[in-house]
């Protein structure tokens, strides 16, 4: 086993590493990626086929460099965003080292620091950087029914196309981004969908010319730093596929998809649903007209040239599955040969074996700066805002994070008086330089 030394270690190279080793980079601090895989490997094998970006070119992206080829309004696909990060990491000459794999991190006793054991050999590391991003380990609740050979069941981290399920109607549980978009393919595709719909938000895809992304933007609503209780995990349901349109659950109703409510148990191949739906439907309205009128108060407000849209208010009558809802579903009866489980991700951290986890093993932070000193979290939903999970958001959290990692290193390079005497003056040349640049980068007068 090889031993190896570096200031900062961030371990993952997707969007949250490659934006660490860029602001990293600026600020003169030495660091190291590392990644199990390749660049982004998450948008490449772990999504499925037809996936596009949930927002435009133009504000999916790092400021440093433009999706050329696309049409700023357009949604990348998947391999393209994969691509993007690539040759980011390219522009910047980041770090990073593909192909290792990090077992585990301790604190190092009696001296600074941190050992890390990789597959490649051991890293000595005075920092730790974790921007493996919050979808690590999907979870399919206890719920779910036992594994037979008439029912397959899969995450949606799984699934990449109808082709690879049976024949036979499916049930696709979970109406965030993910599931309300591969519940539409399906049904697409020919298959009768059962989509299971739980609490959401239901922003309108664009409205008055411009992406919802746009009216977040402008209204502020990116930069919200905390969640509004109880709806710190509610899901987005918003979609890219085929151009971007607005998720309209009684639309994909009226077009053949059976909608229920929030998936409550399975008991002898009969799932049993909550008697919710209408509830979830009706909340999900509400937060779609209250970002209306937020844009028509800031259009009247600031007397913009935006054009008037009413007809996105209508609303298409409550199909029958909303207004009888069905609570029991024999899956036998009813065809179901396959179970989609949209229904997100937990984190896995069993890898860094440090003091920095509250007693549920979430990460304890200040807009990732964690409880445990040198261990810094980025890529993580509501890092320090809204925005935080999503590609810019990384951005500018991983600028902050990097600032607060070059200040920290100023400060353990401070020498006394007697230490000063004892450096060479070619040395005291070279502190001076690398103290003006953090400064410089950091805003430090």
């Amino acid at each position: 086993m090889t031993l190896e030394t570096v200031d900062t270690l961030v371990v993952g190279a997707g969007q949250a590493g490659v934006a660490m080793s860029e602001h990293l980079g600026k600020l003169g601090v030495p660091h190291l990626v590392l990644e199990r895989e390749r660049i982004a490997e998450r948008w490449r094998t772990g999504r499925w086929d037809s996936l596009v970006a949930n927002g435009p070119a133009w504000h999916d992206r790092f400021p440093g460099l433009e999706f050329d080829d696309l049409d700023p309004d357009a949604f990348a696909s998947k391999d393209r965003v994969a691509d993007y990060f690539e040759a980011y990491a390219k522009q910047i000459d980041a770090p990073i080292r593909t192909g290792v794999d990090v077992k585990k991190v301790v604190r190092n006793a009696g001296r600074p620091g941190f050992t890390v054991e990789t597959s490649r050999g051991v890293i000595e590391a005075q920092r730790i950087v974790v921007a493996t991003g919050p979808f690590q380990r999907p979870i399919i609740p206890p719920i779910a029914p036992k594994q037979t050979a008439n029912l397959v069941q899969i995450h949606s981290a799984d699934y990449r196309n109808p082709q690879q399920l049976p024949q036979g109607a499916v049930l696709v549980v979970g109406a965030g981004s993910s599931g309300v978009q591969i519940a539409e393919e399906l049904m697409r595709a020919g298959k009768r969908v059962y989509l299971s719909v739980g609490p959401h938000d239901r922003p309108p895809r664009a409205y008055r010319n411009r992406d919802f992304c746009w009216w977040l933007g402008v209204l502020g609503l990116w930069d919200m730093e905390t969640a509004v209780p109880g709806r710190e995990h509610v899901t987005i349901a918003v979609s890219g596929a085929r151009g971007g349109h607005t998720v309209d659950f009684r639309r994909l109703a009226h077009e053949g998809m059976t909608l229920v409510g929030l998936t409550k148990a399975f008991n002898d191949g009969v799932a049993t649903f909550e008697a919710d739906l209408a509830t979830h439907l009706a909340n999900g309205d509400a937060n779609y007209l209250s970002l209306l009128d937020a844009a028509d108060a800031y259009v009247t407000r600031n007397g913009l040239d935006l054009p008037e849209e009413p007809e996105a208010r209508a609303s298409m009558p409550d199909p029958q599955c909303v207004t009888q809802p069905i609570l029991e579903l024999d899956l036998r009866e009813a065809g179901v040969t396959s179970i989609v489980w949209a229904t997100g991700y937990a984190n896995e951290y069993s890898w860094l074996q440090v003091d920095a986890f509250d007693e549920k093993g979430k990460p304890k932070h200040q807009r990732g700066v964690s409880s445990e000193p040198g261990v810094y979290f980025v890529g993580l939903p509501w890092l320090s805002r809204r925005g935080s999970s999503f590609i810019w958001g990384v951005w500018h959290d991983a600028k902050h994070v990097a600032g607060h990692i070059a200040t920290q290193s100023q400060y353990l390079d401070y020498r006394d008086a007697t230490q000063r005497d004892q450096v060479k003056p070619d040395q005291h040349t070279e502190r001076a330089e690398a103290g003006t640049e953090i400064n410089n980068a950091i805003g430090v007068v």
